[in-house]
């Protein structure tokens, strides 16, 4: 399931992320070519010094999050951070 911006409810540390006081769409390119890759680049440079920047991205794995920029990922990074969590070997409880 894939949560919407409008459907979820306002966590407590947005409010103290390097983001909040800039334009919101910076953190939304139309595309990754050309003036895109520029917007990424600046948008991933304000989450590079932010103080929340692990439960930025935390919450956009959680919630499965398509869009956007979040915790200094791209969708496509957030997705091959998926990928290579849902490939690792369960790990196996021991019988004591």
């Amino acid at each position: 399931m894939t949560a919407s911006l409008t459907d979820m409810a306002r966590a407590p540390w947005m409010t103290g992320g390097a983001c909040h006081d800039e334009d919101p769409e910076l953190f939304f390119p139309i595309s990754a070519s050309e003036a895109g890759a520029d917007q990424i680049r600046q948008a991933t440079s304000i989450c590079d010094g932010c103080h929340v920047e692990a439960e930025c991205l935390q919450y956009a794995l959680v919630n499965r999050i398509k869009h956007g920029i979040w915790g200094g990922r791209t969708e496509q990074q957030r997705e091959a951070l998926i990928r290579a969590r849902s490939r690792r070997p369960q790990a196996r409880l021991s019988r004591r």
